[in-house]
Formats: structure tokens, C-alpha cells, sequence
């Protein structure tokens, strides 16, 4: 497999002062974990597993990273099960920390923080730079940003059509 760096896939980022966004291995680092005080890790991935640490919950989300995956029927449920963590923090994982495990975040940070889509995006996006969501979790973020306060505040742009450009020089 290729190696993606240090940063992208052992950090864990902090975006809010109890709650952690990360990739796999986060939750696989005991010592990491402890250091945060978490007590609540959501795995949102179908394979990885979930570590059986005493005194932490782990919740699975078994979603794949697939446009056509549907994460969005998680997010109520996610968002809630964050928000009524008080014993401690929560670490929101995927395989990488790009695309399922932030887009959950930022359905959390919208349902529970009253941030808009564009401003949960963009708190995610400063704890964790790599942040990349597929398209679909895009179009099921901005559907629930309109079901939460009835616009959007983010427009996704037109994918682009490699054939109108021109290659040759």
C-alpha cells in the first residue's frame, strides 16, 4: 500500500475541544486516545474494526466511501450520539479522515452547533486540511443543510468535462 505521510494518517485533528477527527490508525493509538480523554469513537467504515478499550464506546457507521453511499441516513443519529457524549471527548473516524468520518462532523456541527454548511466546512477544513468529501456526501450535507434551516449557504460547483479541454500543444 502507499504511504500517505505521518500527518494524514496517525494525527488525530482537533475541531472542537472535545471532539476529534481522524483515520483508522487514530483510533488503533491507545496512548493518543487517552491523551484526549476520549470515551466515544464512531467508526465510519466497513472493515476497519473497532479497538475494545475499557471505558470507551465504540459505535459503527458502516458506510463505504462511495458517491452513491448513503451517509446522510446517519447523520441525526451521529450528531445526537456526539452531543450526548459528556463523559468525555469523541473521535469521528473513516479509513483516512477525508470523506466519510468529516462529513459526519459537519452534519454534527450544523445539527448541534448551529454552524452553517459553509461554516462547518470550513472548521473541518482548518483542523484537517486533507479533508476531501466525495460528491455525494456534498449533495446529502447540502440537502440537510436545507432540511435544518431551508437554504444552502454552499453551491457545488459543475464537475468539470475533461473533453472541452485541449491537451495538445
Amino acid at each position: 500500500p502507499h504511504s500517505t505521510g505521518p500527518q494524514l494518517t496517525m494525527a488525530m485533528s482537533q475541531v472542537t475541544p472535545s471532539l476529534f477527527l481522524g483515520g483508522a490508525e487514530s483510533a488503533l493509538n491507545h496512548r493518543l486516545l487517552v491523551r484526549h480523554g476520549v470515551t466515544l469513537i464512531i467508526n465510519a467504515t466497513l472493515l476497519h474494526s473497532c479497538p475494545a478499550y475499557p471505558g470507551v464506546e465504540c459505535v459503527r457507521v458502516p458506510v463505504s466511501d462511495l458517491p452513491h453511499s448513503r451517509l446522510d441516513e446517519h447523520f441525526d443519529k451521529v450528531a445526537t450520539r456526539i452531543h450526548n457524549n459528556r463523559t468525555g471527548s469523541t473521535l469521528v473516524h473513516c479509513a483516512m479522515g477525508m470523506s466519510r468520518s468529516p462529513a459526519l462532523v459537519m452534519a454534527y456541527l450544523m445539527r448541534h452547533r448551529g454552524a452553517t454548511l459553509r461554516q462547518a466546512h470550513h472548521r473541518v477544513q482548518e483542523s484537517r486540511p486533507c479533508v476531501r468529501l466525495n460528491a455525494g456526501f456534498w449533495e446529502q450535507l447540502l440537502r440537510y443543510e436545507r432540511r435544518l434551516y431551508g437554504c444552502n449557504t454552499v453551491r457545488l460547483a459543475p464537475p468539470t468535462e475533461p473533453s472541452r479541454f485541449n491537451t495538445k500543444h
